[in-house]
């Protein structure tokens, strides 16, 4: 696959030439604010699991976006009697929380890991099991454009908002340590963690985006090279009129304006040969964090970025800062 994007030198020092809403935080602390209204009731279950002489795990049900009901896992070295740093990770998308066995790394290493469900998603790469009760106007197949009509309506406000609570369910269990935090994940998992610590501000102490999804909507929409982000485009060329709306309710969910409101150390990854969340997409987010930040770049990979390697360097990234 033949580099597409800009050189490496224009990515590094491009600034989009987009602001957030006006509203934008406003908008925000009304959906929070909507939501807390609602217990957050988290529930964990033990369940016996392979590795059990290692780690120990928790079924986890919590109530996200309008109380719904989440699911997750929550995995802890075996035998902790103390408060743990911990990892709150992210799912890409279509996937589902999985089996605990594909989450046992970071307890291994001796932190907490959390990982949330993708609600409505899960019958991709990997299972899931929770629903999305909340119903759309005409929309692609997919998820991208579930309810774009409206800010209100559109998937990733629930979905964003069920990654806000996710921390905050997460700090409820005895093992959890509430002042070290992280969050991760990798393409949709990445943009969901961007949006997370965007909105918990200090309550996250590190972030880590691999090839994060969810960033700079217009140009990504524009190139519309693969899946998922071609799901917007080829609403667009059946919805002719709705130009202008579609991208006024994408400004709510654009990983550049909550990168701009970290306040986490972030670490974040880019493949630039990736044609599913192009170079200028990443870097457009990345530019806008203000905090200490790092970038590893993968020259010859595509949406895969640093697989294995990369899970390496954010693993050992937090247990060293945590």
């Amino acid at each position: 696959m033949p580099l597409f994007d800009w050189p490496l030198e224009q990515l590094r020092t491009y600034q989009a030439p987009a602001a957030a809403p006006p509203d934008f935080d406003a908008f925000w602390q009304r959906t929070l604010g909507e939501t807390r209204k609602h217990a957050l009731g988290a529930r964990f279950e033990r369940v016996d699991e392979p590795l059990y002489c290692l780690t120990h795990v928790f079924d986890v049900t919590f109530a996200g976006f309008g109380g719904q009901p989440i699911r997750a896992w929550l995995v802890t070295p075996a035998g902790a009697t103390t408060r743990l740093p911990t990892v709150v990770s992210y799912v890409g998308y279509g996937g589902g929380r999985s089996l605990p066995l594909e989450h046992m790394a970071p307890a291994v290493a001796g932190l907490a890991h959390f990982v949330m469900d993708n609600r409505g998603q899960g019958s991709g790469f990997s299972p899931g099991d929770t629903a999305d009760e909340a119903g759309s106007g005409p929309q692609h197949p997919g998820f991208m454009t579930r309810g774009i009509e409206s800010p209100d309506t559109y998937y990733y406000r629930r979905l964003i908002t069920d990654a806000v609570r996710a921390v905050e369910a997460a700090v409820t269990h005895p093992l959890v340590d509430a002042e070290r935090i992280a969050v991760r994940g990798a393409s949709q998992g990445g943009g969901l963690a961007l949006a997370a610590a965007g909105l918990l501000g200090e309550r996250v102490k590190l972030v880590a985006a691999d090839v994060p999804f969810l960033c700079h909507f217009r140009r990504a929409v524009e190139l519309g090279l693969q899946a998922p982000y071609n799901e917007i485009t080829r609403y667009l060329a059946v919805h002719r009129g709705q130009i202008q709306a579609v991208f006024a309710t994408l400004a709510y969910f654009d990983g550049m304006f909550f990168s701009e409101r970290i306040k986490a150390r972030a670490l974040v990854s880019c493949g630039l040969m990736d044609q599913v969340c192009p170079p200028s997409t990443v870097f457009a987010a990345y530019n806008r964090i203000t905090a200490p930040k790092e970038m590893k770049l993968y020259d010859f990979n595509e949406h895969e970025g640093g697989g294995i390697y990369q899970q390496r360097e954010w693993l050992r990234w937090f247990v060293e800062c945590l």
